[in-house]
């Protein structure tokens, strides 16, 4: 089976390191993929590639940046495949004629994470604005990934439902420039609240003793804010902006990942662990199976 190399470049100053190094012209073997971080720091592409791999016997490259620098590499013809979750985005490069087609994967739900003391008394509140104004009111520390990721364009969607663009001069406000992982660690070590995909935080919950989830419930199902739903999908870089791209691979990883059998597998991802799955499976073939 072919080796899978994973390379998770965290600061969104390393894009154009990524960029250089996926610039070489494409191994017929080599499926270049740019994903986002939750799909690396939850454990699920370790999870499902070696199967795509062994049948195609392949190898995947893989780089796990924010969604928008994913789109970004897409958008440069330095992948072949993106699985992103930032839909305003994902369907913008097909329009921009970047893709053909996107299609349903997966999703999770955003959740707000914070000190189990909950200084800013958000424990249970059902919206996200309402938890996002009661840690502005209170002066609470805020981590944000300032990335351009789709987690951070979700918590910016999330203050501007509020009025409010955050800065550099809210001393509250962290922008870090990281990937979630990294922000997950800095919120429990500095007692701070963040936005989190559940599927990342119930994955490094063993290493975020000092943090709870206060909004977004014990499960999706629990979830009573339905803009904190995150869908994920999948677009092959088209050959029509792109004609060195690896499209006939990359269009065998997009009908691989939305096949029936590798959705279930995505579906079962955590589920003995923690009790409900890191993500459901979402694709059209996977629903139409289940009707």
């Amino acid at each position: 089976m072919k080796r899978l190399a994973l390379r998770v470049l965290l600061p969104a100053a390393l894009i154009l390191v990524a960029a250089g190094a996926l610039a070489a012209p494409p191994k017929a073997g080599l499926l270049r993929l740019a994903t986002t971080t939750s799909t690396a720091d939850s454990g699920l592409l370790d999870f499902i590639l070696p199967d795509f791999q062994k049948k195609y016997n392949c190898s995947v490259d893989v780089v796990a940046v924010g969604t928008g620098q994913s789109l970004e590499l897409g958008r440069r013809g330095d992948a072949d495949v993106v699985l992103v979750h930032s839909r305003p985005g994902e369907d913008k490069f097909v329009a921009d004629g970047f893709a053909r087609e996107r299609f349903d994967v997966m999703y999770n739900d955003f959740i707000v994470v914070g000190p189990k003391e909950d200084p800013a008394r958000i424990r249970g509140l059902s919206l996200g604005k309402d938890a996002f104004r009661a840690i502005m009111d209170s002066g609470q520390p805020f981590a944000s990934r300032g990335d351009k990721s789709g987690t951070h364009t979700k918590e910016l969607s999330v203050w501007a439902s509020l009025g409010v663009t955050p800065g550099a001069s809210m001393k509250w406000y962290n922008s870090l420039g990281q990937g979630m992982g990294e922000v997950l660690l800095f919120a429990n070590d500095q007692k701070a609240y963040t936005l989190a995909d559940r599927g990342t935080y119930l994955a490094m919950v063993d290493k975020l003793p000092g943090l709870e989830i206060l909004v977004g419930g014990r499960n999706l199902a629990e979830n009573k804010d339905k803009i904190l739903l995150n869908p994920y999908g999948v677009l092959a870089v088209s050959p029509d902006k792109y004609p060195q791209t690896n499209f006939e691979l990359a269009m065998k990883f997009v009908a691989w990942i939305c096949s029936v059998d590798t959705q279930k597998m995505i579906a079962g991802f955590g589920a003995d662990r923690f009790g409900q799955p890191l993500f459901y499976a979402d694709s059209a073939e996977y629903r139409a199976a289940r009707i």
